[in-house]
């Protein structure tokens, strides 16, 4: 800027000041070690951080099993992963059929290829990208299931379990339950249709009042005498019903919140240059909300991810329920530990990747607009 005198001067506020580096030193003695209280706290937390880590590696690591003969775990101290070697197919799929499995290496084989392409910057916001997620759950059905024109041999949905019925629920219940959100979201915050907008209030709201295992039990019992006795729904496809219609009232709060953040301005200035109601809301609208619900919508997607297990209760062998049929074979009585240390390594896996992945995309699709 100019001064009265013709000088230039630089405006004290345009300059960002200069990041001082204090070295990981200087941080551990500004952070943890610049009081009397918060040495001793630092001190506390790191004995028993040492005790915990130091009784994992022990027991998981140092005096643990990893071989493939069952004699080996006899007398050790430590785990015995030759369970989990020996019983990997039933932590994988449950019943499904041996000769079959196959179909479950080309169906995973899909995914994973998808993930790592999706996780390059160059495939974000393409819509290949987009449809080719969204046709995800159905080509891992079809691969999986058979049957019909794919000349696949069928296999029935019941002999699907372990972690793929747990990826097949999470995955169709986060796909499906997203657009159906959108859809509730926007009839909630209807002006112009109040019958829309109370049934939308009214589901919503039941919805998120009753537990998640109300929910699979009505789905289960109730919702086929809506149907003709000539149509029989599986177990699978009723909890499936019930995790999508649980999760869509969730996702439909969140979108709302993410709605209310975009000013009335933006909606107004769409109507002055001529734009309808959908073509604001796709257009202007919901590609700024969706940016700012990024968090929310992913500790939902790890919230169902999760809340999946709960279809145990019905009878169905998912994921966590395999922690208690594979150790009551006679032969592997009282790895129950190892089980769950297992299940809960690849829960935590699957869920921190998820976090880590959402936290960079957040921030990708943040640059440029802080």
């Amino acid at each position: 800027m100019t001064s009265q005198s013709g000088e230039t001067t630089k405006d004290s506020t345009s300059v960002a000041p200069p990041k001082l580096s204090i070295g990981l030193m200087g941080w551990v003695r500004q952070n943890l070690f610049n009081s009397w209280l918060n040495s001793l706290l630092t001190l506390f937390v790191l004995w028993i951080l040492y005790q915990v880590v130091s009784g994992l590696f022990s027991w998981g690591i140092w005096h643990a099993s990893f071989s493939m003969d069952r004699e080996s775990c006899e007398g050790i101290d430590g785990a015995c992963w030759t369970f989990v070697f020996n019983n990997w197919y039933l932590f994988l799929a449950g019943t499904y059929p041996w000769d079959e499995k196959y179909r479950l290496f080309i169906a995973y084989g899909y995914v994973i290829a998808l993930a790592l392409v999706s996780l390059h910057p160059l495939a974000w916001g393409k819509k290949w990208t987009i449809i080719a997620w969204l046709l995800t759950p159905i080509v891992f059905l079809i691969i999986i299931m058979g049957g019909g024109w794919t000349g696949l041999t069928p296999v029935d949905s019941e002999n699907i379990g372990g972690f793929t019925l747990t990826l097949i629920l999470a995955v169709f219940g986060i796909v499906l339950s997203f657009p159906i959100g959108i859809l509730l979201a926007l009839g909630r915050r209807s002006q112009k249709m109040p019958i829309v907008k109370t049934l939308c209030v009214v589901y919503i709201e039941m919805v998120r009042g009753v537990p998640l295992i109300t929910i699979l039990f009505m789905s289960s019992v109730v919702l086929p005498l809506f149907f003709p006795e000539s149509i029989d729904m599986d177990k699978v496809l009723r909890a499936q019903i019930g995790i999508i219609l649980f999760s869509a009232a969730y996702q439909a709060e969140v979108v709302r919140g993410g709605l209310q953040a975009i000013s009335r301005g933006q909606e107004e200035a769409a109507a002055a240059i001529g734009l309808n109601y959908w073509q604001t809301t796709g257009f202007i609208i919901l590609p700024q909300a969706l940016r700012i619900m990024i968090p929310a919508l992913v500790s939902g997607a790890i919230g169902l991810f999760k809340d999946t297990s709960l279809v145990l209760i019905i009878g169905l062998i998912d994921f966590l329920f395999i922690t208690k049929l594979a150790p009551a074979n006679p032969k592997w009585i009282g790895m129950d530990i190892e089980a769950y240390a297992f299940v809960a390594a690849i829960y935590w896996i699957c869920c921190f990747s998820m976090s880590r992945y959402s936290m960079r995309l957040e921030k990708r699709l943040r640059a440029g607009h802080d």
